[in-house]
């Protein structure tokens, strides 16, 4: 039985775009969605699809074109875009600051309170060494974090992300959903993030909102979307099976080879026989077996001429094409 959801934010028959020249220009429509305390959300779709108007609507710097949003108990929403920051000669620790204005008085000064919540929201993003930094001396991956320790000082129950790991390598776009997905555990807050990292939200996100064609937006877990095909629906793959992650191969060379092993080194030898052309069949004559040989793989290539070991994927590989 799974466990009931506290709801922190609805729609109700959201409609979704904007006016010109007086004429409304929808982008999605009768919208009902909720947003679960807690969780983290990643939604997604095709490039100029609307994702970015929606999440201004959601935040109230848009107006809809029809429907309501509810936040319960009034929540409020703090909000990380991706537009450039002018001031770049502040610190860290300034820019962070900022997340406390809304809560200052005439006098505009930090109290001991603002100042906790401050370093709290560095810490959270594990940014304290760079907190005297200045912002042209970031990274763009160092500076995506300071913004995010930005929207947590705001102390919101909702976070909202417009593409926060764009233009970021790997380790910076991993630790960024990683942070975020930790923030929902710990912190109990609602996220939803705007993003075209599919690999990074099927691992991470624990619904997603999938914008189709039609102006409207499925909502359900990843591993569900993934087998029931929706994913496929929706973005149409090229040579690429998501129900694997996998690329699709031709088998140009036109050899079968009859792959026995576990674990990672039997995933990545098979995906390196693919690659290069080669078929995988459990009735084949050419048997490769992977073993161990001082806890480290070996591979085992019988033909009829007899075995021969390798003790790297490169020297099969070599051998097989020669």
């Amino acid at each position: 039985m799974s466990e009931p959801k506290n709801i922190a934010l609805l729609t109700k028959d959201l409609a979704v775009g904007y006016v010109k020249e007086k004429r409304p220009h929808t982008l999605f429509d009768s919208l009902n969605l909720s947003l679960n305390t807690g969780e983290l959300v990643c939604f997604m779709g095709s490039n100029g699809v609307g994702k970015t108007t929606l999440i201004r609507t959601l935040t109230g710097l848009q107006k809809p074109l029809a429907g309501k949003i509810e936040t319960i108990n009034n929540q409020p929403i703090a909000l990380v875009l991706t537009d450039r920051i002018n001031s770049a000669v502040m610190t860290v620790y300034d820019l962070v600051t900022y997340g406390r204005y809304p809560y200052l008085n005439w006098s505009v000064s930090l109290t001991d309170r603002d100042h906790e919540i401050i370093e709290q929201a560095i810490k959270q993003v594990h940014i304290q060494s760079i907190a005297d930094k200045k912002l042209f001396e970031l990274s763009d991956g160092q500076l995506q974090m300071a913004m995010i320790a930005k929207a947590l000082a705001q102390d919101t129950p909702i976070l909202f992300l417009d593409e926060p790991t764009a233009h970021l390598d790997l380790n910076n776009r991993v630790e960024i959903m990683n942070i975020l997905r930790s923030l929902c555990r710990t912190a109990q807050k609602t996220i939803l993030v705007a993003t075209h990292e599919l690999d990074l939200a099927l691992q991470t996100a624990d619904c997603i909102w999938l914008a189709t064609a039609d102006r409207k937006i499925i909502s359900g877990i990843p591993e569900d979307l993934v087998l029931d095909g929706t994913f496929d629906n929706v973005f149409q793959f090229k040579g690429f099976d998501l129900k694997t992650g996998k690329m699709s191969h031709e088998a140009f060379r036109n050899v079968s080879i009859c792959l026995a092993g576990s674990g990672h080194p039997f995933l990545w030898t098979k995906n390196a026989l693919e690659r290069c052309g080669y078929f995988i069949s459990p009735i084949a004559e050419l048997k490769l077996e992977i073993a161990e040989e001082e806890a480290k793989p070996v591979w085992l290539l019988t033909s009829k001429t007899g075995t021969n070991k390798f003790y790297k994927i490169e020297e099969l590989l070599n051998a097989l094409r020669f």
